[in-house]
């Protein structure tokens, strides 16, 4: 038996608990048993549909710890005691816990330099900024690009890659209590979404990389270029599910690309970025850590906006 971060109650209204006493699991096929570490959390993960169709709710998509058992059928090159970091499937989850079940494409080694505290805080934002930058949008160097939500754990990442590898004109969009720490990070303008009518000072922006969801994103229509991009993985409108219906701002910005996309693992990704973060280039989130017998006041943490950084559940203590 293991312990586990559990959800009770209804969708509507969640309650976290720990549960001492969980199955542990065993790995199947080319699975890969990890012993948790250090469990980062993303602010709304309790509400996520995905977590509510499992008998047993455990939530947790990133994390970071050692490899404790291979599968019978693992093929890959990681060896029993190898220290990883992971971005579980969206439609799986159950990385809260001591012990967690990952498949030999969403794991990579953690990055050296980092605690697993620090690592486990980073695989959705790696993989998220990548994903949206490298390839949905394509950002080409010397370009504008208008990030909100900038002081989040997917905005920071993304200011930064955009910056330093992308050579983009990065626009973030935060409160002005970030704004000296995005202009460290390669902010070339920096804008307080607090400041009424903000949208009217940022123009001719080739893509909107939208970390928040409307009312934000409706603004952003008004930065782009005509035939500009606007890409969003924050909560999205209804319209923008899934290719679901049609934005009504296409009425006034008919040639707009318009994108919501959900992030998926990448080894490859994740391998990448490790070397990155070790060799200085981009530098990690701060994190708030949280021990496993304070589960319930990480998660309310977890859900406050504009806090800084990103919360974390250690399931083994750092050694100093």
């Amino acid at each position: 038996m293991m312990k586990a971060v559990e959800v009770l109650g209804t969708k509507a209204n969640p309650e976290v608990t720990l549960n001492p006493a969980v199955p542990q699991p065993s790995p199947k096929n080319g699975e890969i048993l990890i012993k948790v570490h250090a469990a980062g959390l993303t602010g709304d993960e309790i509400t996520w549909w995905e977590l509510w169709e499992h008998p047993i709710r455990i939530p947790g998509h990133d994390i970071s710890g050692e490899v404790a058992e291979l599968g019978p059928d693992y093929k890959g090159d990681l060896k029993v005691g190898d220290e990883v970091y992971s971005m579980i499937h969206g439609w799986r989850g159950l990385g809260q816990a001591e012990y967690a079940i990952v498949e030999s494409d969403e794991v990579a080694r953690k990055p050296k330099s980092l605690t697993h505290a620090q690592a486990s805080a980073l695989p959705i934002p790696l993989l998220t900024a990548w994903e949206s930058i490298f390839e949905r949008a394509n950002l080409q160097k010397g370009q504008k690009l208008l990030v909100t939500g900038a002081s989040g754990a997917v905005g920071a990442i993304v200011v930064q890659m955009a910056s330093r590898l992308a050579g983009v004109e990065v626009v973030a969009l935060a409160s002005a209590q970030h704004h000296d720490s995005l202009k460290a990070l390669g902010a070339s303008q920096v804008v307080d979404y607090n400041t009424p009518n903000w949208e009217d000072t940022v123009s001719d922006v080739d893509v909107v990389i939208d970390t928040v969801g409307n009312p934000v994103l409706a603004k952003t229509w008004k930065t782009v270029k005509s035939n500009g991009h606007i890409i969003t993985v924050g909560q999205p409108p209804a319209a923008w599910e899934y290719g679901k219906g049609r934005p009504e701002e296409l009425d006034d910005f008919p040639n707009v690309k318009w994108l919501f996309f959900v992030v998926t693992p990448k080894t490859e990704t994740l391998e990448k970025v490790a070397r990155l973060i070790d060799e200085g280039t981009i530098k990690p989130i701060a994190v708030e850590v949280f021990p496993l017998d304070q589960v319930v006041q990480a998660h309310k943490h977890a859900s406050i906006r504009n806090r800084k950084g990103k919360v974390v559940i250690e399931f083994v203590p750092e050694k100093n």
